[in-house]
């Protein structure tokens, strides 16, 4: 069961104020033991639908906290912000240990976290299920199916507007990190410390913008570069690290005992097979196979046995076709593409400008062909909400040193977008693991090292500090919440 702060007086102070501003004192927040959970504590917290008019209706925002363990030493809240855009940090880091049990800090902490608006418990977006599942498969690639595609996009927006309410024109990640804030002024804290990863590292960017002098400490892991206004420059990106990413598989395999291409050419069966599937004769689209390739890159070492056992089976004529889905509800959660399309503006001409996407993207990537990541702007285009939280470079100023962990190859927050932030930010420290993967804390003990050590201590590591590749050696159980399912997610 939860709670909420009531809200009646937060939004009249709230409407007295200058948006960028977010209320002070407010009523404490009233925790509960999450339904299911042992340690985990659940409230809610009542804030604004649109934060440029408080005064036009509020949700309530579900919360989650995890108390430091050693409450002697409790440095303060860290803020977790999950990936997606649309993954539940209440159930990642709340009922789940997203941070390790082990993990100092759990002692140091209080680990605070979120469904952030548009997500699960926070007024979900949901969508009606059969159109969903009407989803355009594959690239446009003339202009009937480009036109099918902006009609697909609009109908899908307007029947997720109607089944979600007032929320669905309201979640963009400004008003997410608005909504952070509130949650930190609730907890009666004047600073708080900040970990997110892919789609989080944005979240905190933005906080970082918008509060930089209410950080203490923030890391950001794998990191989105929400400058970049070219559709093209975007997907080739993606493109190419998805290429680097197979490279260093194939290498990999080549010199791994158990690895079920071991002496063959990962290369050359990559490229038979993909063939094949382009050619219809697979139980798989080449579209789809690429998908699966992508999901194998983020978590190598739960991934990457199982992967060359799926292409050995592919490329031998012994894969068994796909299981039937389980029966889905007559709506579907769409939280992803509703946030993601009022953050990204993408100006596109027409089909052509896509042919020449794609074009460009094949170029960088040889083998592996475009990334599945082309859905991040085909997805907006015709999409009915406004687009509130347009792309921009960064404008930090009032920030402490921000840690910027990364990849050596990432192919949902590509090594280049990681530089490109470093960059901007200016004051950053930059650690960097020679890996492949997404998300580079729960990677490597090196990194997970740093990353602890600067939370607690706020000591960065040196100028070129890097953690060396930890490679699969042995199988380990993947799980689903390792990478994207049906469609890629960051």
């Amino acid at each position: 069961m939860r709670s909420s702060v009531k809200f009646g007086v937060l939004a009249a102070v709230l409407s007295l104020l200058p948006v960028a501003g977010v209320a002070g004192a407010a009523q404490p927040v009233e925790w509960e033991t999450c339904t299911g959970a042992l340690t985990g504590e659940c409230a809610t917290i009542e804030v604004p639908i649109d934060w440029a008019d408080p005064a036009d209706g509020s949700f309530q925002l579900a919360i989650g906290r995890l108390p430091a363990r050693d409450q002697a030493k409790r440095i303060g809240v860290l803020f977790v912000a999950p990936g997606g855009p649309g993954s539940s940090g209440i159930d990642r880091y709340t009922l789940n240990p997203g941070i390790p049990e082990d993990s100092v800090l759990r002692d140091r902490f209080d680990i605070v976290t979120f469904d952030q608006r548009g997500v699960k418990r926070s007024s979900e977006v949901r969508c009606t299920q059969a159109l969903l599942d009407q989803r355009p498969a594959e690239f446009p690639e003339t202009e009937a199916e480009y036109q099918q595609l902006l009609d697909y996009n609009r109908r899908l927006g307007e029947d997720c507007r109607e089944l979600t309410g007032a929320i669905f024109d309201h979640v963009d990640t400004e008003s997410v990190v608005r909504d952070i804030d509130a949650i930190r002024a609730a907890l009666g804290e004047e600073k708080l410390s900040f970990y997110g990863a892919s789609y989080g590292t944005q979240v905190g960017q933005q906080y970082a913008e918008l509060f930089g002098g209410r950080v203490r400490a923030m890391t950001i892991d794998s990191t989105m570069d929400h400058s970049i206004t070219s559709g093209s420059k975007y997907i080739e990106t993606a493109s190419s690290d998805l290429e680097g990413s197979f490279l260093a598989f194939a290498d990999w395999c080549a010199r791994t005992e158990g690895c079920a291409l071991k002496g063959r050419s990962v290369r050359k069966v990559w490229t038979e097979v993909h063939a094949k599937a382009e050619a219809g004769q697979l139980p798989v689209t080449a579209e789809a196979l690429r998908g699966e390739l992508m999901n194998g890159m983020y978590s190598p070492e739960k991934q990457w046995f199982p992967l060359a056992t799926r292409l050995a089976e592919l490329a031998d004529g012994t894969a068994a076709p796909a299981p039937a889905g389980e029966p889905k509800a007559e709506t579907g959660q769409n939280s992803y593409q509703a946030i993601w399309c009022q953050d990204w503006k993408w100006e596109v001409s027409g089909v052509d400008e896509l042919r020449r996407y794609a074009e460009r993207a094949n170029r960088a990537a040889p083998h592996t062909r475009i990334s599945p990541f082309w859905s991040d702007v085909t997805s907006c285009l015709g999409w009915p909400s406004e687009v509130r939280n347009p792309q921009h470079r960064l404008e930090v100023r009032d920030a402490p040193k921000i840690l910027i962990t990364k990849a050596k190859y990432d192919v949902a927050t590509p090594r280049a977008w990681n530089y490109e932030v470093a960059r901007q930010l200016r004051n950053a420290a930059l650690l960097e693991y020679e890996g492949i993967g997404h998300g580079q804390y729960n990677r490597s003990t090196c990194v997970r090292e740093q990353v602890e050590k600067y939370l607690v201590s706020l000591k960065t590591p040196g100028f070129g500090a890097r953690c060396a590749a930890v490679w699969p050696k042995t199988p380990e159980p993947a799980t689903t919440a390792d990478g994207p399912a049906e469609r890629p997610t960051h």
